[in-house]
């Protein structure tokens, strides 16, 4: 059974750190909720400084969100690589994050509301 998928507007306002640089902030971020795994926020790619990205040749596949690309991210220290990932042609039940960045938190990456 696919796990229940919700997309809703993310409430407040979201950062994106990386390498002591703030990529972006938006109020205009998405939640997008699937099954038991932890929610993730999806940031309008016009709200993020693209400058900071690579596009990266890994790409991954959801079943049910469809095809990902991914991206690393270049700071003045270091590239973190794949951190970054969109659904470019998202699948019709998910096409709301079309356009849409989102980031794997970690040390490197934070990613929180403000």
């Amino acid at each position: 059974m696919a796990p229940k998928i919700t997309i809703t507007r993310a409430t407040g306002t979201w950062v994106v750190r990386a390498g002591g640089a703030v990529l972006g902030e938006s109020k205009n971020a998405l939640e997008l909720s699937e099954g038991d795994y932890p929610s993730v926020i999806y940031f309008p790619r016009s709200d993020i400084a693209t400058a900071f990205l690579d596009a990266s040749s890994h790409t991954s596949h959801c079943p049910h969100k469809g095809d990902a690309s991914y991206y690393s991210i270049v700071t003045k220290s270091k590239t973190i690589e794949n951190a970054v990932w969109s659904y470019e042609a998202p699948l019709d039940a998910v096409s709301k994050i079309k356009d849409h960045l989102a980031f794997y938190p970690s040390d490197d990456v934070t990613v929180e509301r403000v």
